[in-house]
């Protein structure tokens, strides 16, 4: 009896619905791509007739609204927190730069608060956001 020799099966890879993979897959992309990871407290900027431009890598941000709310980086925070924040920040990387945004009807106690916090704590680099007066 002879037996006969069974023939592998031929693989076949459909590639009508590739074209559409692609698109979604580019679409899905595009969209990652445009979410803003960045957290922003609205406030209103004060105005300034110079400014400095500052690099906005490795910075902390500390947002204070016109009622005196404290954000840091868009989280909500208190006193205590900015204090325990920036003494860490101050012995992992005294380089990076606080920048301190402040709504521009928020009262000046508000924000000497944070201040004495960086006075006590002798952390030096410091900014004011601001919008440029043009």
């Amino acid at each position: 009896m002879k037996i006969g020799r069974r023939r592998s099966k031929q693989f076949y890879i459909p590639l009508n619905s590739m074209s559409d993979v692609a698109f979604l897959l580019l679409i899905f992309i595009m969209l990652v791509a445009l979410i803003n990871y960045r957290r922003e407290v609205k406030i209103e900027y004060p105005e300034a007739k110079t400014a400095l431009r500052t690099s906005d890598k490795k910075n902390l941000e500390i947002w204070i609204d016109r009622d005196g709310g404290i954000y840091l980086d868009g989280e909500d925070a208190s006193l205590l927190g900015v204090e325990r924040e920036i003494s860490e920040l101050y012995r992992n990387a005294p380089e990076t730069r606080v920048h301190i945004i402040a709504d521009r009807d928020t009262p000046y106690e508000k924000i000497n608060s944070v201040l004495e916090i960086m006075q006590v704590l002798q952390y030096r680099v410091v900014s004011f956001v601001v919008k440029n007066a043009e």
